[in-house]
């Protein structure tokens, strides 16, 4: 095998540990990039893990089923990563208590936009049905926009696409934006961010503030089980109402 490095590349290939390996290894190196530049925002290192591994698996020939043999470890996580979001939620309870009215205002606001504006875009643009349904749970976090999308006969695989661009996209200008419109409260930064950008938006939030990030993880909770309400609801409106 060693006098063949071809064989030797097709027996590593096929072990899951090898792609796990990759994963954590490139998502290491394009975090420390954020980090040393600051946490720029152009610097995401989920958007630029992907593009490596992408680059990685496509000039290898490798299939995106064979890599998640090996990285669906990390997928696992996401599940107690999320739970663990409680723990800066207890820390914070005073700050998220006092201002319980205004989140759920916001909350209720930003989650019919995020589905409303899917649904006007893909009419004005003659989306196919099937697209605009698919897309229209793209605020949430991706196992529930994959039950979403299942549960309203949509396709999960383009729901899981437009989670990922839409949080990536929204961890980008985030910081920017708020900048922009001159929003200093962490608060209010962090559930935005939480609300439109679910679990990318949260960890770029985390990075940036501790209360941004503790908002965040609020806003992407809640805006999950009201989405995972309004966009059956929505889904039974347009076609069976």
């Amino acid at each position: 095998m060693i006098d063949n490095p071809f064989a030797l590349w097709v027996y590593l290939s096929q072990s899951p540990l090898l792609w796990l390996t990759t994963t954590l290894v490139v998502y290491a190196m394009t975090d420390a990039v954020s980090q040393a530049s600051r946490r720029n925002p152009l610097a995401n290192p989920v958007l630029h893990a992907m593009w490596v591994i992408g680059i990685f698996l496509w000039l290898t020939g490798t299939s995106y089923q064979t890599y998640f043999e090996g990285a669906q470890f990390v997928h696992f996580l996401l599940g107690p990563v999320t739970v663990a979001l409680a723990v800066p939620l207890y820390e914070n309870r005073n700050a998220v208590m006092a201002a319980i009215v205004p989140m759920l205002l916001a909350l209720v606001v930003g989650s019919v936009t995020a589905i409303g504006s899917v649904v006007g875009l893909a009419k004005a643009f003659g989306l196919p049905d099937i697209v605009m349904l698919s897309m229209t749970p793209k605020s949430v976090t991706a196992p529930v926009a994959m039950g979403i999308a299942e549960s309203i006969h949509a396709d999960p695989s383009l729901a899981a696409v437009a989670v990922i661009l839409t949080g990536i996209i929204g961890a980008i200008i985030v910081t920017p934006l708020m900048n922009l419109v001159k929003v200093t409260d962490f608060r209010a930064r962090g559930f935005a961010v939480g609300l439109a950008s679910h679990g990318i938006g949260t960890a770029q939030a985390f990075q940036i503030n501790p209360v941004a990030g503790a908002f965040a993880g609020i806003a992407m909770s809640l805006n999950a089980l009201l989405t995972s309400l309004l966009v059956p609801l929505a889904a039974t409106l347009l076609f069976h109402g």
